[in-house]
């Protein structure tokens, strides 16, 4: 869908706020016209008729009164406005993070971080000031001179007919540039979307920058990309610029030939002086809403980029999902890959053919190199890719055909890099389950250890955490994720190598810890130590994608062939 047509879309969703917003414009147009018509009688009588105070006092209370009632429309127009562009906003980001979710996390790991940020955060922002200000301006840059020239004619058609006859230069000079200034906020908008992403992966990436002290090449490279989003900053206003420059000559000129045309026919006597001056208070502001829709042309600019980004996002293919039938499968839980292939892109297989069982309340440790598809299977799971080919039976269900919502309900997940958010420590741990009371918080938090880390915290559950756990140690966030699993008491429970990053004490406290939590659930464990995978009721070895070795610790070992290989590899390391 085009850009215009995707915004007028969108409009229709505010409609009620837009239509008070012009209806607001229109009364405060008819206030402007009146405002007019008292001042000029009321100077008419004053200098012609000679009027008392006492008699000119009726004119200007009203022309006090319907000041106060155009700041109160204006107002009234802005509020609307600003409502449709909140509206607007909010409905576009929940959109956006629906999708995102929709897309899941491996869309999310090909995309740069900074670049999502600025389109669902700056980006969606900007559409507030078109629908906020510039369509309420446009509708009043309609209503305004329409109202005017309906006053002008019958006061003076002179007056009239140039305000007719010099009134569509301004919107074709509009016109003419608005081709140069659409292409001047593309590029900014380009600009500033690749500054936003070298920004953040330099954030991100600041530990490395320094090690390797390539910190000043990375300087370097933002300021070559801030200068570039400068320079096309700079061409947007230069064209905002002359596109003012163009309007308020044009709206002088024409003002500057009614005004010349009042005074030499007020001095041949051919108009009477409340006509004279009542339309030359009305000729700037007739230009004057044209000249502010000039000005704010920039916003819907802006707008027209944005909204192709958010299309772009809009329109990426959500990954196969479940063909419905709202089953759902009852603990004790059983899961089967039965020939299951699945290909990251074309040419990459990440498993080829995968036959894996794993039995009701048992354990299965999975080993294998690098790049074997380790974690392709959690990912297969927990519902973010489907098989290529090949199905996932729960209970002998096709994955398929579960509720995938409710599925996930009963999966407890443990990472190797669990996401702390920016909260409490109680609020990240009811992430597990949001109505859970303080009692089962106090039961999960003790059943894995964390509840004495939570006691030497300032202030205790009500500490605030850091995005990415700052103030706790590696040991510190694995013992929360923990508390997690614990507290979510689902009957599948997928670890994947939680203690990888953790020094050997802390991986003995955490592997026992979740020893227990594993004991009569489902667990599908990913395992890089051999070691932890020795305690499993069976391990599975996997090459290539596929299955080469299964059996116990004891029996692989004795088979002396893959499996022995990466414990003595393990060993050795």
């Amino acid at each position: 869908m085009p850009a215009p047509d995707w915004l007028r879309d969108r409009s229709r969703s505010v409609r009620p706020l837009l239509g008070a917003a012009i209806a607001a414009s229109a009364a405060n147009a008819l206030a402007l016209i009146a405002q007019a018509a008292l001042l000029a009688s009321a100077l008419d009588d004053a200098i012609f008729a000679h009027a008392s105070a006492r008699a000119l006092l009726p004119a200007l209370l009203g022309f006090v009164l319907l000041g106060g009632a155009r700041l109160g429309l204006t107002v009234l127009t802005r509020r609307c406005g600003f409502n449709a562009g909140r509206r607007v906003v909010t409905a576009v980001r929940s959109e956006l993070l629906a999708q995102v979710q929709r897309l899941g996390p491996q869309w999310l790991a090909r995309q740069s971080s900074g670049d999502l940020i600025t389109r669902l955060v700056d980006g969606v922002d900007q559409l507030a000031a078109y629908f906020a200000r510039y369509l309420p301006q446009r509708a009043f840059a309609v209503v305004l001179p329409l109202a005017i020239l309906a006053a002008a004619f019958p006061a003076d058609w002179v007056t009239g007919l140039v305000l007719l006859l010099t009134a569509p230069l301004v919107p074709l000079f509009m016109l003419l540039l608005g081709h140069a200034a659409e292409r001047a906020s593309q590029r900014r908008w380009t600009a500033l979307t690749r500054l936003g992403a070298h920004f953040l992966d330099a954030l991100q990436g600041l530990v490395t920058l320094r090690l390797f002290g390539a910190g000043a090449r990375e300087q370097a490279l933002l300021a070559a990309s801030s200068e570039a989003y400068r320079s096309e900053t700079m061409a947007v206003l230069r064209v905002a610029f002359l596109s003012s420059l163009v309007l308020e000559f044009f709206a002088t000129v024409s003002i500057a030939v009614i005004a010349v045309l009042v005074g030499f026919r007020l001095l041949w006597g051919d108009l009477h002086f409340f006509n004279g001056l009542f339309v030359l208070l009305l000729a700037p502001e007739f230009f004057l809403p044209l000249r502010t829709l000039g000005t704010l042309r920039h916003a819907r600019m802006d707008a027209l980029a944005v909204a192709a980004s958010v299309q772009q996002i809009l329109a990426e293919p959500v990954p196969a999902r479940a063909r419905g039938g709202g089953r759902v499968a009852q603990a004790p839980i059983a899961i089967a890959f039965e020939g299951v292939d699945y290909a990251h892109a074309p040419g990459r297989p990440a498993l080829a053919g995968l036959d894996l069982r794993i039995a009701a309340g048992r354990t299965l440790a999975v080993v294998g190199d690098s790049g074997a598809g380790k974690s392709t299977l959690l990912t297969l799971l927990l519902g973010f890719a489907r098989p290529q080919r090949g199905r996932i039976r729960i209970n002998g269900i096709d994955l398929a055909d579960l509720d995938l919502e409710r599925w996930r309900q009963q999966l407890a997940w443990v990472p190797q890099r669990p996401h702390v958010f920016a909260g409490s420590v109680r609020d990240n741990l009811r992430i597990a389950r949001a109505d859970a009371d303080a009692l089962a918080l106090q039961r999960a938090a003790a059943a894995a250890g964390l509840d004495a880390i939570i006691g030497q915290l300032p202030q205790g559950w009500d500490t605030p955490l850091g995005e990415h756990g700052h103030g706790l140690s590696g040991g510190q966030v694995q013992r929360l994720a923990l508390a997690r699993a614990f507290l979510r008491d689902a009957p599948v429970l997928l670890l994947d190598e939680p203690t990888q990053h953790l020094d050997a004490a802390a991986g003995a406290a955490i592997a026992e810890a979740l020893a227990r939590l594993g004991h009569g659930r489902t667990v599908l464990a990913i395992a890089h130590r051999m070691q932890h995978a020795r305690v499993a009721d069976a391990i599975a070895v996997l090459q290539s994608g596929r299955v080469v070795e299964h059996g116990t610790h004891a029996e692989l070992l004795a088979a002396g062939a893959a499996y022995a290989r990466l414990v003595r590899a393990d060993q050795a390391a």
